[in-house]
């Protein structure tokens, strides 16, 4: 067994790039080894802003042999009856390159036929290893690519050199005019010179000789361990701050860290202003002391080693106070400018070519937010209908021009500067929540009523103009606005009808949208549909269960999930299966006479007729489900599903009497609709709660 290294060197990658092009290489690798009958142990990624390397442990070889079996002719054919060979034979040994003694037997479906088998001996590995290595590197996918000089290769910056070794010895191949070796690259200034690698496993030790840690958890470890001896050292602590962390890691190869101060009189300006100037453009660390307030110091991670780390901390200083002062003018501007005003100016801030200004997106968010504070509570339809109003004010802020991801919390400051309420100027804030799928949702029921009324106008308003999600393609986010709303709807018990709310948006945006609006909010809803049935099965319920609860209604968000709980807990009861597969024959009848034509004219209001009843187990089922539907009704208005589902399940003996006891589908027509008539109402008690039919039995 040997061990496999692939190193890609390249000019400084982004951040962002590195973890994901890691992912992609070592999952290609993975899967190529495999395609190709290579063996192979554990896989371990290094990167660096430099570098992509891979490392492969326990590789054979040779590929693993592979046996075939090629089925010829019957073997009535191929013998005759004395067991000699016919043309037959011959000739399907011929065709395989082997002699006809060599045919076996072998037994199938349809019979004992004849047959060849072969096995193929594995190739070299390394020879293999020519072509596979190239293949990965090239199936690299960035966010974005590029090319240079006169090459067709296509990478995410220009490659300088490729190490790929099999134990010691080179795998030879050429990408474009690079040739692979064993020579890498150390630390671009502290050992710029190449380095031999002469041993795949040695990559590590010789990449630390050379100035360079090429292992990202030990890197990041030597980040979050420095830049906090650093705070102590200023009598703090990091504000805690773990995506930084992540970038800063793979923006250096070696970790040294200065820590440095600013003027105290930034200080008066709103912390998430000084944090986010210190975060977004210098990618430096903020400290606060024991209280959690902010510090005026900094802590930077630098990639090289200085003689005299004090000059570097001079020029960090330099550099973070020419950005504080601009943030300072920006904050000192806007504060002179009237809420209204920045309003106004939304006049001029396009939010899509064909549903008009961010002005008239706010219009339609202030009308939907009163529209649903007034159906969860009229107190609060005040609060949200003016932070609905003053919600994207800060969008035409200098401050949020230069810090666009300050949106919202800008909101809210130049709201408390302006004298709103502190109700409504956090509202502005949470309108924006949840930022991602799992992320903080608004705290406050204003915050999360503001923040549906505007993801739903975006969700129908590219709806209504045809920009509609396709596959991986979501530019305007539809997704995870959608999945926002029913994360609020979920964590706040809203029971509103989303197809009525839908349906409101979709009048508000009349004259903007370009698509039958009767379509549009079908369409709207099967998207939420689809969302919620993901998450659903992300939160651990069976597919089927998901399936069966949401194909009834997905109209009440929270009641599909209290069905979805209480379907759940049924079916984790012994006798289910036997319960379900019951359920289901009554569902699949009415769906298959339905779809027959044998019911009768408007049997979605005809009931059943006891008069008409010619068997004691007619009777039965009836009264049963009477008495069942009463209790069902109660328990279904007190939410309490559990308990209505399980009065549901004690149909089961009536129905299994009933199925054994009569035909449904017989002669007599006045008797089959009337026992279609009582299977249809049975059917429509289950509907309450889900689709039997969708369920695995």
């Amino acid at each position: 067994m040997k061990t496999l290294l692939v190193e890609i060197v390249s000019e400084e990658l982004p951040a962002g790039y590195i973890a994901p092009a890691l992912e992609a290489m070592r999952s290609a690798m993975d899967a190529k080894l495999t395609e190709a009958r290579i063996a192979h142990g554990a896989m371990k990624t290094y990167g660096t802003p430099r570098r992509l390397a891979l490392k492969v442990e326990d590789v054979a070889d040779r590929q693993a042999p592979m046996t075939t079996q090629v089925i010829g002719p019957p073997k009535a054919v191929a013998f005759n009856g004395q067991g000699h060979p016919t043309k037959a034979a011959h000739g399907f040994a011929k065709s395989q390159g082997v002699a006809v003694n060599r045919l076996q037997i072998t037994t199938t479906d349809r019979g004992d036929y004849v047959c060849v088998k072969k096995t193929e001996r594995g190739l070299a590995v390394r020879r293999l290893l020519e072509a596979i290595i190239p293949e990965v590197i090239t199936g690299i996918v960035f966010p974005k690519s590029m090319r240079w000089a006169d090459l067709d290769l296509v990478f995410a910056r220009p490659i300088h050199a490729i190490v790929a070794l099999l134990d010691d010895r080179v795998v030879p191949f050429t990408l474009e005019n690079i040739k692979s070796g064993r020579r890498s690259l150390g630390h671009r200034f502290m050992h710029p010179g190449s380095v031999v690698v002469k041993h795949a496993s040695q990559y590590p030790a010789v990449l630390r000789e050379a100035g360079v840690e090429p292992d990202m958890a030990k890197r990041r470890n030597m980040v979050a361990t420095e830049i906090a001896g650093a705070a102590d050292a200023l009598n703090g602590r990091v504000l805690v701050d773990d995506d930084l962390v992540d970038t800063v890691t793979n923006l250096v190869e070696d970790v040294v860290v200065s820590a440095g101060r600013f003027d105290e009189g930034f200080l008066e300006i709103p912390r998430e202003v000084l944090i986010t100037a210190m975060r977004e453009h210098q990618k430096y660390f903020a400290v606060v002391d024991s209280d959690n307030r902010l510090l005026p110091c900094f802590i930077a991670v630098n990639n090289t080693r200085a003689g005299d780390i004090s000059v570097v901390t001079r020029g960090h200083e330099r550099v973070l106070r020419a950005r504080l002062e601009d943030a300072r003018f920006f904050f000192e501007v806007d504060s002179k400018t009237p809420m209204a005003e920045m309003v106004d100016c939304l006049k001029g801030v396009m939010f899509q070519a064909k549903l008009g200004s961010m002005y008239e997106k706010v219009a339609r968010i202030e009308a939907l937010a009163t529209h649903l504070a007034g159906r969860i509570d009229p107190d609060i339809v005040p609060v949200a209908s003016r932070a609905a109003w003053l919600c994207k004010a800060d969008l035409t802020s200098q401050m949020v021009n230069e810090f666009p991801k300050l949106q919202g919390v800008m909101g809210r400051v130049y709201a408390e500067l302006a004298g709103e309420p502190a109700q409504v100027a956090r509202a502005v804030e949470e309108h924006y929540l949840p930022a991602h799928a799992g992320g903080r949702l608004p705290g406050t029921l204003a915050g999360a009523v503001v923040s549906v009324a505007d993801k739903l106008d975006s969700v129908c308003g590219c709806f209504g103009v045809g920009l509609v999600p396709t596959g991986t393609a979501d530019p305007y986010a539809l997704r995870r606005q959608a999945l926002g709303i029913i994360q609020i709807f979920l964590a706040r018990g809203v029971s509103v009808s989303i197809r009525s709310l839908i349906e409101k948006s979709l009048a508000l945006l009349e004259g903007k949208t370009t698509q039958d609006p009767a379509a549009t909010a079908e369409q709207v809803l099967v998207f939420f549909q689809h969302r919620l049935e993901h998450l659903l099965v992300e939160r651990g319920f069976a597919k089927d269960t998901v399936a069966a609860v949401t194909a009834t209604s997905v109209d009440d968000i929270p009641g599909v999930l209290k069905r979805a709980e209480a379907l759940q807990g049924l079916r984790a009861k012994p006798d289910f299966e036997s319960l379900a597969v019951a359920f289901k024959r009554v569902v699949n009848i009415i769906k298959q006479a339905r779809q027959r034509g044998d019911m009768a004219a408007g049997y979605s209001t005809i009931s059943a007729d006891p008069a008409l009843f010619q068997d004691p187990v007619e009777q039965g089922v009836y009264e049963a489900f009477n008495r069942v539907k009463k209790a069902v009704l109660e328990d279904f208005s007190g939410r309490a599903l559990d308990q209505a589902l399980a009065m549901v399940a004690t149909l089961k003996g009536p129905i299994d009497d009933f199925f054994d006891g009569v035909m449904v589908l017989t002669d007599d027509e006045t008797l089959k609709q009337n026992r279609l008539a009582l299977l249809r109402e049975i059917s429509d008690l289950f509907a309450v709660f889900a689709d039997f039919s969708r369920i695995s039995t």
